[in-house]
């Protein structure tokens, strides 16, 4: 990136990569590779693509936090743009307003997808995300200083709410704050999984964190002083959050994304973003960056697509060829649901090159 481009071709990636990652879960790539290794060490890589049951941090946990990073981080650069061809903050805001009323109307929706009727469920990212961009635009124009101070004040937040409402025990599933919160909200409990809907306060502080990132990158800095900054940011995330769990002081949970939590993802969204934008910013390896940038272009669409009819439709319509054709080779059932995972996984990444080469990008 030359300096004060409005192209961040690392962020490109980071984005599509995080995208793609999310329609080979849609394709059910990695229940199936589950499913193929029960046992052994196949298993266990297999098993970092799923969430941590509670206490604990795998690879797929931190899918969530890259995507709000990475919105945030995209926001100074898209406020900019804005600005330069005229529009006012006021503009600014009622466009991020209008987005950010549609990504919450969108998350409430596939939960009635999800459930096949009207429920009233606000534990998707998106609805979260609607929170956390909102957030993130009114401090936009403020120092870095204070986003950080807010951001942090987010986290400290969290703690108090989690250890008043149980000083003995507050991070029990199910027992929570989060959890009686989510009673008010919506007059039940996440059946299960322990997602709260309060996760959208400490989480904010990924959004909040790439925007101060954004406007880094965005900054007069040389590009080895962005780098250096992103490494040690990460880094001291990344002592904090782990020190905090081994500490015993606070657990890493995601599923209500404890203080912990926030800084550990985020510590390894900022040393991705440093080593992407080492990589294909600094040293100019660009050639590869497009597989993965055209599915980020469209990423609002294809999450949808893949979260409602899309995959679905996908994996019966590729049955029809994977299943017959590989069939014949004496593949067993578990082998042929790998097959046509990929073959999922390969038709939606065509969509968004189709759309990629007609130049169709669904924004909001």
């Amino acid at each position: 990136m030359t300096k004060n481009s409005s192209r961040l071709f690392s962020l490109d990636v980071f984005r599509g990569i995080t995208m793609f990652l999310l329609m080979a879960e849609a394709a059910k790539v990695y229940h199936a590779l589950t499913d193929y290794f029960p046992t052994g060490v196949g298993h266990q890589i297999m098993m970092q693509f799923h969430h941590h049951p509670w206490h604990g941090l795998r690879f797929w946990d931190l899918i969530q936090p890259f995507f709000m990073f990475i919105v945030g981080v995209a926001m100074p650069f898209s406020y900019r743009s804005r600005i330069k061809k005229g529009d006012t903050w006021n503009d600014a805001f009622r466009h991020i307003l209008r987005r950010c009323v549609i990504l919450f109307l969108f998350g409430t929706g596939l939960h009635c997808v999800y459930s096949g009727h009207l429920v009233w469920e606000l534990w998707n990212v998106l609805t979260q995300l609607s929170f956390t961009i909102l957030l993130t635009f009114l401090l936009l124009k403020t120092s870095w200083k204070n986003m950080l101070a807010v951001s942090l004040g987010l986290l400290v937040l969290t703690e108090i709410l989690y250890r008043v409402y149980d000083p003995s025990a507050p991070f029990v599933k199910d027992q929570n704050f989060g959890s009686w919160m989510d009673m008010l909200l919506m007059g039940k409990i996440n059946d299960g999984g322990g997602w709260v809907t309060i996760n959208c306060i400490p989480t904010a502080a990924h959004t909040i964190w790439g925007a101060m990132c954004g406007k880094l990158l965005l900054s007069e800095e040389g590009e080895r002083t962005k780098l250096k900054y992103l490494v040690i940011a990460g880094i001291a995330a990344l002592v904090i959050g782990y020190g905090l769990d081994l500490s015993g002081i606070t657990p890493i949970v995601k599923r209500i994304s404890t203080s912990s939590f926030a800084f550990a993802s985020g510590g390894w969204a900022l040393l991705v973003l440093a080593f992407l934008y080492w990589f294909v910013d600094i040293k100019n390896n660009k050639n590869w960056t497009k597989f993965f940038a055209i599915v980020g272009m469209n990423s609002i669409f294809i999450y949808l697509f893949g979260e409602t009819i899309g995959a679905q439709w996908l994996s019966g319509f590729g049955k029809s060829f994977s299943y017959d054709l590989f069939g014949v080779l004496g593949i067993g059932e578990l082998g042929l649901a790998v097959i046509n995972g990929f073959f999922v996984l390969a038709m939606m990444w065509g969509l968004c090159y189709f759309l990629y080469k007609k130049k169709i990008f669904f924004k909001i």
